[in-house]
Parts: structure tokens; sequence; C-alpha cells
């Protein structure tokens, strides 16, 4: 998406609301324990409650990188369940 595209976005939803995914794995819920990727459930459970008042996501890439490959995983999870949910959603990255 571009810059009109995100004009656009902010104009239909009457919103300036950008979701920072700042998943940190120290900071999850119990529940999120033995969860193969509580990273991506954790991030797509906050995807699906504000998609319809979001213009942007931001995943912090530091804490899927700090924790290797299944980070990045979930986070390549993370950014196609949000072009899936929202193919016109603004992913800052």
């Amino acid at each position: 998406m571009d810059y009109k595209g995100l004009y656009n976005n902010i104009k239909r939803k009457r919103s300036f609301l950008c979701i920072g995914l700042d998943t940190n794995p120290a900071l999850l819920p119990s529940f999120m324990e033995g969860v193969r990727y509580p990273l991506f459930e954790y991030n797509k459970a906050i995807i699906d409650a504000t998609h319809h008042l979001a213009v942007a996501y931001k995943p912090n890439l530091a804490f899927y990188e700090a924790e290797g490959h299944i980070g990045w995983l979930q986070f390549e999870m993370t950014v196609n369940y949000i072009r899936e949910k929202d193919p016109t959603m603004f992913i800052i990255a």
C-alpha cells in the first residue's frame, strides 16, 4: 500500500489509529502457555478486535528477531494475517 491508500483508509474509517504489535513473550498471558505460535495467536486476537478501527499495524521486529527462526515465522504469519483480514491495511515494519 502507498500513502494514497493509507489516506483513503483514514478518510473511510475516520481514524488515525496505528496498532503497535510489540508482543513481548515474557508478558504474554498464562493462557498462551503451550500454544505453538504464541506471538502470532496473541497478535491475531488483537488484529481481530481492532481491524475495523485501525488504519495501520506496526509489528516490532525486535520481539520476533529475539525468538530466532520461529520468531520470524510468526512475524510472517502476522503480516500475512493482516493482509488476509484487510488487504488495504498499511503495515509498518
